[in-house]
């Protein structure tokens, strides 16, 4: 039975990752095509790398729901594939919302600067918080919940994340602070992946299982 639930958080890690890096990879080909600038910059990514693994790295304590451990599973690469493809483009979907809201109401077109911070704390703060419904078949926060530590590394994560922008740290980075009336169209933006992707997520184990 424990191996049956150490396997069942590699797989939540797998497809969490897979399917946030396939996602990432539409956006930043998409923005690439009309932005006049790098949709983000190296240091930028590489420090969103390095946060959205420290708040993964408390994964293998996460517990497995009951009825996933009922009978062996096995590695299917195949419908791996299939769950990336049908989860991965939903976060594009916001990321791309993300760019309109930056460009066109934040007027981000002539500050490089502002778009990437507002593009940085968006995708950290998505990636941080689908683990809690990937790694699930349940709705997450209500009839399953992560365990303790990974719920505290999230939320340290998503601090650190909000706190970048104004920190002593911002210029290195090439932050600047973002306007206040960006967080509630971020928090709009989380909400609406969370609830697609539970949808997306519920047909999609309806139709070919888990």
């Amino acid at each position: 039975m424990e191996g049956r639930r150490v396997f069942g958080n590699i797989m939540k890690y797998i497809k969490m990752a897979a399917s946030s890096n396939f996602g990432n990879m539409f956006s930043v080909l998409g923005a690439s095509i009309f932005l006049p600038f790098l949709p983000m910059l190296p240091i930028q990514v590489l420090t969103n790398n390095l946060l959205y693994d420290f708040s993964q790295t408390s994964i293998p304590t996460d517990e497995v729901d009951a009825d996933w451990l009922t009978r062996p599973r096995k590695w299917a690469i195949g419908s791996l594939r299939r769950y990336i493809l049908f989860i991965g483009p939903i976060s594009s979907i916001f990321d791309y919302l993300t760019f309109i809201i930056l460009l066109y109401v934040f007027k981000s077109w002539t500050k490089p600067e502002l778009f990437h911070t507002g593009w940085f704390v968006e995708s950290l703060f998505t990636q941080t918080l689908i683990i809690h419904v990937i790694r699930t078949n349940k709705i997450p926060f209500l009839q399953s919940r992560a365990s303790i530590p990974l719920i505290l590394t999230s939320l340290a994560i998503l601090v650190v994340g909000a706190w970048l922008p104004y920190s002593p740290l911002a210029t290195t980075l090439g932050f600047v602070p973002l306007p206040g009336s960006y967080w509630p169209y971020l928090l709009a933006m989380l909400v609406g992946y969370i609830v697609l992707t539970q949808v997306v997520k519920t047909w999609f184990v309806r139709k070919f299982g888990d």
